[in-house]
Order: structure tokens, then sequence, then C-alpha cells
């Protein structure tokens, strides 16, 4: 089956074509990217969004949690991805305390896009006073809700968001709310999948899913997960496509195949 970017004759995709394959039915794929090595490779599998996530401070640096991750090294990772992107649309997550304010949200951003070349800025939480203005002043925004990395020493540790009814509906709140407030897409991070499906179901706005289930409109994972090289345990949500690939391009095109076909996540991947 071909992709909605194959039959528009897509060349670099923009928020539009996501929309677009929402409501075509068609699945979303992404992966984090953090260097132009990667970048190319995941390019050339067609998979359509790159994230270049503030979990390299992880997976990259070696650090215990996302907090540590400036904005600096943000831009410098994202540009990499970038120089060496043709097709895929790049989101860049703004790092740790680096929207704390409007005026410090409008930096952050600003170097993502004008210095990096983002198309898309990543926020944690809903906080409906940055969404509207970057939106305002033309920043396209993915907010991101359930589980927030960058909350881990108020969490205590990483956990499944979203399990009894009340925060149930306080995320589906959250959702209905960033889409209000000019967000334009949506990431849902380890919570229920019947939620995730119902959520993604009730607002117009892409949602992509990492532990969250086969019903949301996208996945993403981070590629080192999927490739089977990253320190500590891989988490329940993802799985390692390095065992049945003869290397790292195929892995990573069957990550996309699985994604396109709803055939990942499984239900062993999902709470």
């Amino acid at each position: 089956m071909s992709s909605y970017a194959e039959n528009q004759n897509v060349s670099t995709l923009s928020i539009l074509d996501l929309v677009a394959m929402k409501q075509a039915g068609e699945k979303i794929t992404c992966l984090t990217a953090y260097d132009a090595s990667f970048s190319q490779l995941i390019d050339q599998a067609g998979v359509d969004v790159m994230l270049v996530g503030d979990s390299l401070g992880m997976v990259i640096q070696g650090k215990k949690t996302t907090v540590p991750v400036s904005v600096d090294e943000m831009v410098y990772h994202t540009q990499c991805v970038v120089n060496a992107r043709k097709r895929a649309f790049v989101i860049a997550d703004l790092p740790f305390l680096s929207y704390g304010t409007t005026e410090m949200a409008m930096q952050s951003a600003a170097k993502l896009m004008q210095s990096a070349g983002a198309q898309m800025v990543k926020l944690e939480g809903a906080h409906l006073n940055i969404i509207e203005l970057l939106v305002e002043f033309g920043v396209p925004v993915c907010a991101h809700l359930g589980l927030l990395p960058q909350s881990i020493n108020q969490l205590g540790r990483y956990k499944v968001q979203g399990k009894n009814s009340h925060d149930a509906e306080k995320i589906i709140e959250d959702a209905h709310k960033v889409e209000q407030a000019g967000a334009s897409l949506l990431i849902l991070e380890c919570v229920p999948a019947d939620l995730a499906t119902k959520i993604s179901q009730s607002i117009s706005i892409p949602v992509i899913g990492i532990g969250a289930g086969v019903g949301c409109d996208g996945q993403v994972l981070v590629l080192y997960d999927m490739l089977g090289i990253s320190l500590g345990r891989r988490p329940k949500f993802s799985k390692d496509f390095m065992q049945t690939a003869q290397d790292i391009p195929s892995a990573i095109q069957q990550y996309h195949q699985a994604v396109k076909q709803s055939d990942f996540p499984a239900s062993e991947h999902s709470y």
C-alpha cells in the first residue's frame, strides 16, 4: 500500500501532511534521531517524523534523566539531524525549564527553529499560555501528556499514567485544552491503550503514542531502544527490531512497516 506522501509526491513533509494521514487512517511513523548518520537512515526508510528528543541525555550522554539537557545541546543535535534529512518532519524538544516563562519559551523555540531548523517544538504538560503564545508567533507546537520524563524528580519513578478514572479524565481534559490552545500534534506516553484510543478519536490533531497502544494515529520509539542498544533495560512498550533484521536499515524498515500495518505495538507492548 502506498503512503499518503508517495501519492502526493511530497518532498519534505509538513504538519498538513500529518493531519491528512490521520484523516485518511494512515498510521504516522516516528523515531527519535540525534545525528546525521541515523537521520539519513531513518529518512531513507520512509519514516514520517523524526523527534530530536531530550532523551539524548540518557542514550547519548549516559545521564540518568533528561533533566540536565540544555537548549544549546538540543540545537546542536537538531542541526545534525536536519542537515541529513530530506523528507521527514523534524520536531525538537524544549528541554527542562527552557519554557518556564513565555519569554524563555520564545527564546528557546527561536533557537531550535531559526538556528537548528526544527519544524516544530515539543513541550511537556498542558502549559496553555505558553502554547498559545508560541502558536500566535508562528511556532508549531507538539504537546506531550501522560508520563512526563522531565518531571521524574517529582514523580519518583517512571510509571503508567491515567490508570484511575480521575487521572484519565484529567488527561482527556488536557488533550482537548492543548488542542484548543493551538497545538498541532500530541504525544501520549505510558497511558492505558483504551484511554489513548479514546483521546485519538476525540480530537482532530494527530496523536502519536509511546507505550499507549495501537489505537493512536501513530507511534514513536527511542531509536536506540528499537535497535536493542540502549543503556539499561529496554522499556516494556518498546521492541528490539534487530532480533529479526539483517542490519540497522532493515530494522528501521521493519519498524516503519509494523507501525503502518498496525502490527506494532502489540498487546505485550501496551498497558
